[in-house]
């Protein structure tokens, strides 16, 4: 009977005591590099201590249904074909997100003239946005481990979508307000969630370059929206910036509907086990995630207070967030400084103003080949490790990174002059992005690659610090450029990054 079920549900099934799975009290750490991929028929994961709710429905043995080894609908087992499908549905989905995450400041001045309240009102917009990033994905993660990570990206985006039309229809700042809110809501799970999925189809030796791409839009789509956005604005008005946005991203959504797959594992056995219930009459049959998964509560208890956890006991969780964190703001910092410099000191238009972020756009490809070579100098120190690890060797580029960023901090701001020739300030902006992007990429690789089955909790943690921060700098960034003056204002932002050199070093590599 085992044999024929096995042949018609393409899975393998072991019996197993209530012992060596029932009794356990474990549950998969929240969504993230470490805490994916297909359950073996003999060993469970490596599982954080969390009192289990699940209930073995009697004393006889459990028939354990798993993947076989060249299982075709296992995710890892995917052609090559269908994983890289995923990850470039995925990464659009990011990139999309990312634009609409900055593509709001290009029209923040206008629309407040338009509603009668201040330009400090309107970047509430853009803060409620970034915050909603911060706190939503902790509880966005474990979810997808009880319904699949499908349901969570293909409804939040849907919702996302959605949520263009009442900021494009407001007739006041109470509905832009709160619209952004629920938009960053739902925008969340199509960025923040994503390295855990690529964790469910790539395998750790191959997954540096879907990594490295999915960093590539994430810091691609942040910068490069004011380069159209300002057009947009100057010449058909803010309104139209949220409808492109929307024809864009519904767009997207139909084809994320039609072509994305289900990632987790866990989910696709589970089901094959209730198929093999209906099918037998045998309530025996359970896939792993069935016996051992606890409540959702449980689960997100873990996601929150473990992360936190972790930024109080762990300095290099702590440090290294705070690093990220810092860098990732000056992104959203310079939405306000770049108009600053270039209209009021150049006197040029709007649009012409977001020309400059072409010299960020070519940073961020500059970063992306670079990250060749990181992963290079990873695999060369993990082979002579033996094949273990090393996440310091994930930092190699990161220190080019942290002296490159207070270095092109202070070019910046010392060359924002009217009597300057435009393009000595706009050169900098490359290496900053550039060094920006190389921060972002090792921090999240090497809270990864140590920490382990809490990797996700520690990148929750940086992504809490990292994305608060953004939120609140562009609350602060004009009053702070107009009164400290041009110069020392960005004069502070070098002298901070500055004192962040020595984080990335480590032992050579």
């Amino acid at each position: 009977m085992a044999s024929k079920i096995t042949q018609s549900s393409a899975a393998s099934v072991q019996h197993v005591k209530p012992s060596a799975v029932g009794d356990s009290e474990h549950v998969d750490d929240a969504s993230g590099p470490s805490s994916t991929g297909p359950t073996s028929a003999t060993q469970t994961p490596a599982l954080t201590p969390i009192t289990s709710r699940a209930v073995l429905q009697s004393k006889d043995d459990v028939i354990l249904v798993t993947f076989e080894p060249d299982d075709p609908n296992d995710p890892m087992n995917w052609s090559n074909a269908k994983k890289w499908r995923t990850t470039i549905l995925l990464c659009f989905m990011c990139l999309f997100i990312g634009l609409a995450t900055a593509s709001f400041s290009a029209g923040i001045t206008d629309m407040c003239e338009e509603f009668g309240v201040a330009v400090e009102v309107g970047q509430v917009g853009m803060f409620v946005f970034n915050a909603s990033f911060a706190v939503v994905p902790m509880f966005l993660g474990p979810l997808s481990e009880f319904i699949g990570r499908n349901p969570i990206y293909l409804g939040s985006y849907a919702l996302f979508t959605v949520w263009f039309i009442p900021i494009a229809l407001a007739q006041n700042i109470q509905t832009v307000i709160i619209a952004r809110l629920l938009s960053g809501c739902f925008g969340a799970a199509g960025t923040t969630i994503i390295p855990g999925t690529l964790a469910d189809i790539w395998s750790t030796k191959e997954r540096g370059l879907p990594i490295n791409l999915f960093s590539f839009v994430a810091v691609f789509g942040t910068v490069a929206a004011p380069l159209w956005t300002g057009f947009i604005n100057q010449n058909i008005g803010w309104r139209w910036i949220e409808w492109i946005q929307l024809i864009c991203n519904g767009a997207l959504l139909i084809v994320e509907l039609v072509f994305l797959s289900e990632t987790r594992g866990g989910l696709i056995l589970a089901k094959r086990a209730k198929a093999l219930r209906k099918e037998t009459g045998d309530s025996r049959y359970k896939a792993a995630s069935e016996i051992e998964t606890p409540s959702l509560r449980a689960l997100l208890s873990a996601s929150t207070t473990r992360a936190f956890v972790l930024l109080v006991r762990e300095p290099v969780v702590f440090f290294f967030s705070l690093w990220l964190a810092f860098a990732w703001a000056i992104i959203f910092l310079f939405f306000a400084v770049i108009p600053l410099t270039f209209q009021h000191n150049h006197g040029w238009s709007q649009g012409i103003a977001g020309l400059p972020y072409i010299s960020s756009i070519i940073g961020t490809f500059l970063a992306f080949g670079a990250s060749f070579h990181q992963n290079a100098v990873y695999a060369r120190v993990r082979e002579q490790n033996g094949g273990i690890p090393s996440p310091e060797a994930r930092l190699w580029w990161s220190r080019i990174g942290g002296i490159l960023l207070p270095v092109s901090l202070f070019w910046f701001s010392w060359t924002q002059f009217a009597s300057v020739p435009w393009i000595v300030p706009t050169l900098a902006l490359c290496p900053m992005v550039f060094s920006i992007y190389l921060i972002f990429d090792a921090v999240q690789n090497y809270l990864a690659d140590g920490y382990g089955e809490y990797a996700s909790s520690a990148i929750s943690a940086q992504g809490f610090i990292r994305n608060m921060l953004a939120a609140s700098f562009p609350l602060y960034s004009t009053q702070m450029f107009t009164n400290m003056g041009y110069q020392w204002a960005g004069t502070l932002c070098a002298l901070i990054a500055t004192v962040m050199i020595p984080l990335p070093v480590s032992d050579p590599v």
